[in-house]
C-alpha cells in the first residue's frame, strides 16, 4: 500500500503517492493527466511492479485534483505544484522526471529544472486530436535529458509514427491514448500494461541507472 503525503504548494494541498523500492537504483516521479488522477491504469501499474525491480514510484496528485475539480489547472499552476511537491523528495538515487499525458508535458518543461536525470513521456499528446499542425514537439524535446515515449498504436493524440525516428520510443499494440486494448485485440489489457512496465524497467536502469 502506497504511503500517501499531503504537500503544501502555492496553489493548495497535492498528495505525494510513495512506493519505495527497498534497495533503489533509481527513482520516478510521475504526473498524472487532465482526466483520471493517480489511480490511472499506467500509473497504478508502475507504481505497484517498479519497486520490486529496484525502482522507487512518486506519484504526483495535483492540488486541483485533490480539492475535486473537474477542469485541470492551467499549465503554470501545475508546474509550480509539481516544483513543490517534487523538493520534497528525499532520495539518494537519481530521479526521472514523468507523467502521462498532460503530466508528461509538465515533465518535459520541469526535467532540466529539477535535475532529473531522465523524462518518461507516457502517452504524450503530440498534438490535439485531428489537428496535426498544432505539434507539441518542441515541448517534448524541451527535457534535455534522456526521454522514453511510450504511446498507444491508437492514441489520437499522437501515433508512434508520428514522432520523429530520433526519440526513444515503445509502441503498445493495439492500445489507445488511456492504453486500453479492443476486447479482441493483439494483447489483453493485462498484457498490453506488462509491455509498459517493461520498458520503463529496462529504460531507467539500462539509460539511467547504468545497471
Amino acid at each position: 500500500m502506497s504511503d500517501v503525503r499531503t504537500i503544501t504548494t502555492p496553489y493548495g494541498d497535492a498528495r505525494l503517492h510513495v512506493d519505495r523500492a527497498r534497495r533503489p537504483v533509481a527513482a520516478l516521479a510521475l504526473g498524472h493527466g487532465a482526466g483520471k488522477g493517480v489511480e490511472a491504469p499506467d500509473l497504478e501499474v508502475l507504481a505497484d511492479a517498479l519497486p520490486r525491480q529496484h525502482i522507487s514510484v512518486f506519484r504526483i496528485e495535483q492540488p486541483w485534483h485533490v480539492a475535486g475539480r473537474k477542469v485541470a489547472a492551467a499549465p503554470g499552476v501545475l508546474d509550480i505544484a509539481t516544483v513543490a511537491v517534487v523538493n520534497t523528495i528525499r532520495v539518494r538515487s537519481p530521479i526521472v522526471l514523468g507523467g502521462r499525458s498532460a503530466g508528461a508535458r509538465v515533465a518535459c518543461r520541469l526535467a532540466p529544472r529539477l535535475g532529473a536525470v531522465g523524462c518518461l513521456a507516457l502517452a504524450f499528446p503530440l498534438h490535439p486530436p485531428g489537428r496535426p499542425a498544432s505539434s507539441r514537439l518542441a515541448e517534448l524535446r524541451s527535457a534535455g535529458v534522456p526521454t522514453l515515449v511510450i504511446q498507444g498504436e491508437r492514441d489520437p493524440f499522437g501515433l508512434p509514427d508520428e514522432f520523429p525516428d530520433d526519440l526513444d520510443l515503445t509502441p503498445v499494440p493495439s492500445a489507445d491514448h488511456s492504453f486500453r486494448v479492443p476486447a479482441r485485440g493483439e494483447l489483453t489489457q493485462e498484457q498490453a500494461l506488462a509491455v509498459l512496465v517493461e520498458a520503463v524497467v529496462e529504460w531507467v536502469t539500462a539509460r539511467v541507472a547504468g545497471v
